[in-house]
């Protein structure tokens, strides 16, 4: 028995979970998907008051669940929605134009509740 037996190694490789926001579509970072765990399906959330998006691993019997994570070829970890449904969304509710400028901000996970909150409201511009 070893006094390091309740420790976990820390992965300098996940790095800060973000999301960015372009005119081509809504990109979650690498770190996104290795911190929920590569989920296969997630719902997105959206409060509007706060500027704020969230994505909750699911099912895929969840009513709304999307796909989310797929193990690619390439091993590309990141993932991207490019709905033009989402992206009209996005702008409006957050009075941006992705015509002219794109944005970025970093996710706090939720442990407890297997989620990531993205606050758009402080998103910087990436241009």
């Amino acid at each position: 028995m070893s006094i390091l037996d309740d420790f976990s190694t820390f992965n300098f490789g996940e790095g800060v979970p973000s999301v960015s926001v372009t005119q081509n579509g809504v990109t979650f970072n690498k770190a996104v998907t290795m911190k929920l765990g590569y989920p296969e399906y997630v719902v997105l959330l959206l409060n509007g008051d706060a500027g704020q998006i969230a994505i909750r691993v699911c099912d895929k019997s969840t009513p709304n669940a999307v796909k989310f994570y797929k193990e690619k070829k390439s091993g590309a970890v990141s993932v991207r929605w490019n709905g033009k449904d989402l992206l009209n969304t996005l702008q409006y509710m957050m009075g941006w134009d992705l015509k002219k400028e794109s944005y970025k901000t970093d996710g706090t996970l939720l442990r407890d509740e297997n989620a990531m909150v993205f606050d758009l409201s402080k998103a910087s511009l990436m241009n």
